[in-house]
């Protein structure tokens, strides 16, 4: 079958000293710190063999996400910009939806209780957590000690086929009333995303009271899912602010109530502005520049008449953040960290809620071929018109 694989060097930088789940040669935690002179090309792979637990998926859509441009993209040293869990070579894709073709004995459909059948629609968790070991069993299975990622550690969608362990599986039978068959997959290919936001604004996050106020920096794909969700949970102002014109447009669509260009605007002004000085009860960062939003988060606090707002942490960066904790120890605010999109009934309620009508096929503004997977995992490093690039199959 063809796919898309993305091969490193493995070349540590100097006084790097590997974390003790990190396999040296194979696999690290931190990316960026190792992995050296990326290449994406289109390969053939065999299709892959299942065991009894496994399904076999045929991809119908699969999204580029910001994780696999930063896996791709060298810095000016030639190593890798995502920070996070790799193992290379890999097969890259983790935002997908397809069609069951074949599955084990023991490849139980959360759906059905009984074993997937072909032509079942689907998507899958990229957190292949083990659930055995002390976080898994604890209920926090985004942060298992043995975590493999799909398209990060091991192969993932972005071919003709993927194989997932079953009981990371969802169906998308919901969706079927509402979408034709190729919006359905595309909806369905934008579960995982929509996820992580999930994750992050209501898990993580605590959620919010209807009539609050919430601000959203970084107008990605995970920041417009935030603002779909926000509003859908009652927000009285769900403000985004995105330097891009096009990406504030669409979030006025998906959510959002508010827009801010931080580059033409004060963005603590602005958010103080709309809200007549209240500020927000949540901030989604979204971006990974810390350096450059943090002030203006803190001055938001500071200044708001609401305390006890919490900041939550989904970008991922290496960088620190110029944090003030005299800031939040004055105004009982928290700084929370989200990571992943799994446990809690996640993936459910998300797909629940495309089912009822929160719509987040706008998030693709562009369908492509497999084969010109490569060229447009580039393209993204530099353009922010794009919000969704989607490999259709």
């Amino acid at each position: 079958m063809k796919a898309v694989n993305l091969s490193a060097e493995w070349a540590p930088k100097p006084g790097f000293v590997l974390g003790s789940k990190d396999r040296d040669g194979e696999l690290t935690y931190l990316g960026s710190q190792v992995w050296k002179n990326p290449v994406v090309e289109i390969v053939d792979k065999p299709k892959p063999q299942l065991v009894d637990n496994d399904v076999l998926i045929q991809i119908k859509a699969c999204g580029i996400c910001g994780s696999d441009v930063h896996m791709a993209q060298p810095d000016d040293d030639g190593y890798i910009f995502y920070p996070g869990l790799t193992a290379f070579p890999t097969v890259l894709g983790h935002e997908f939806a397809g069609v069951v073709v074949d599955s084990g004995k023991q490849a139980i459909n959360k759906r059905t209780n009984k074993r997937y059948e072909p032509g079942e629609p689907v998507t899958a968790e990229e957190m292949l957590w083990c659930g055995t070991c002390r976080p898994c069993v604890d209920g926090y299975p985004n942060h298992c000690e043995q975590l493999e990622e799909l398209g990060f550690s091991c192969d993932g969608a972005m071919a003709e086929y993927v194989k997932v362990d079953a009981k990371f599986c969802w169906s998308l039978k919901k969706l079927e009333a509402n979408y034709s068959e190729q919006d359905l997959f595309k909806a369905g290919s934008l579960v995982e995303p929509t996820s992580v936001a999930y994750n992050a604004v209501i898990e993580r996050g605590g959620g919010i009271r209807p009539g609050e106020n919430v601000v959203i920096v970084g107008g990605g794909p995970i920041g417009q899912a935030a603002a779909a969700i926000l509003r859908r949970a009652g927000a009285a102002h769900v403000i985004l602010s995105e330097p891009s014109a096009t990406r504030r447009e669409l979030a006025g669509r998906i959510g959002a109530t508010d827009l801010v260009d931080p580059t033409k605007q004060d963005f603590a002004e602005a958010v103080l502005d709309i809200t007549k000085g209240e500020g927000a009860q949540l901030y989604l960062e979204g971006s990974g520049l810390f350096e450059t939003v943090w002030p203006g988060i803190e001055t938001c606090l500071w200044e708001g008449k609401t305390l006890n707002a919490v900041v939550v942490l989904v970008a991922r960066a290496p960088q620190k953040a110029p944090m003030t904790p005299e800031v939040f120890q004055v105004r009982r605010a928290s700084i929370i960290g989200s990571q992943g999109h799994s446990g809690h009934g996640t993936f459910p309620h998300v797909i629940s809620a495309m089912a009822s009508g929160m719509d987040m096929t706008p998030l693709i503004t562009k369908t492509i071929s497999l084969d010109d997977a490569p060229d447009n995992i580039v393209l993204l490093r530099t353009d922010r018109k794009e919000c969704k690039i989607t490999i259709l199959g």
